[in-house]
């Protein structure tokens, strides 16, 4: 068994408040890799980033002053294009990567997509190898978007030197 980790494709990163044109594009990326763990009879876990009403007030607030995924809002939910099914793992953080229990993880491999590359999806990836250091771990590159294209290739690269395997580029 393998784990599939889809990290943050919520509608605010995708075309909301902080989307980007690279965020649309990889959608349907998205669902394919999606529908292939699926049928295949693997885990999934869905990352939702979780703020609160008081967004602005929080460091992260201070830093990035633009109101995204507020718990219970349209931007907050996990893109409709996405199946989102009673066996999967839906998770909601409050920071860039979840504080992840090995034991959450069923699969003997796990592979992270999603949204942004050069923030939430690298925190969980190292976030997941240290907690896992003898777990393969993977980013489909191709089911990814940074904040730009040059940061989410930075990304990417600070990744392959942490043993992160990268594919789909």
């Amino acid at each position: 068994m393998r784990t599939l980790v889809v990290v943050d494709m919520q509608k605010d990163f995708i075309d909301g408040t902080l989307g980007t044109k690279e965020a649309v594009a990889i959608v349907s990326n998205v669902v394919k890799k999606i529908e292939e763990y699926r049928n295949c009879g693997d885990q999934i876990i869905f990352t939702r980033d979780t703020h609160q009403k008081n967004y602005l007030d929080t460091q992260e607030g201070k830093n990035l002053p633009v109101e995204h995924c507020i718990e219970g809002t349209d931007g907050w939910q996990i893109a409709k294009e996405l199946v989102v099914t009673p066996e999967d793992i839906v998770i909601n953080k409050v920071t860039f990567g979840h504080v992840w229990n090995k034991d959450m993880i069923a699969g003997e491999e796990i592979e992270l997509i999603g949204l942004c590359t050069d923030i939430c999806v690298i925190s969980n990836a190292l976030g997941l190898k240290a907690v896992l250091p003898e777990t393969p771990i993977k980013v489909d590159a191709s089911c990814c978007a940074g904040v730009t294209p040059q940061s989410h290739v930075n990304a990417l690269e600070a990744m392959k030197m942490c043993q992160i395997k990268v594919i789909g580029e």
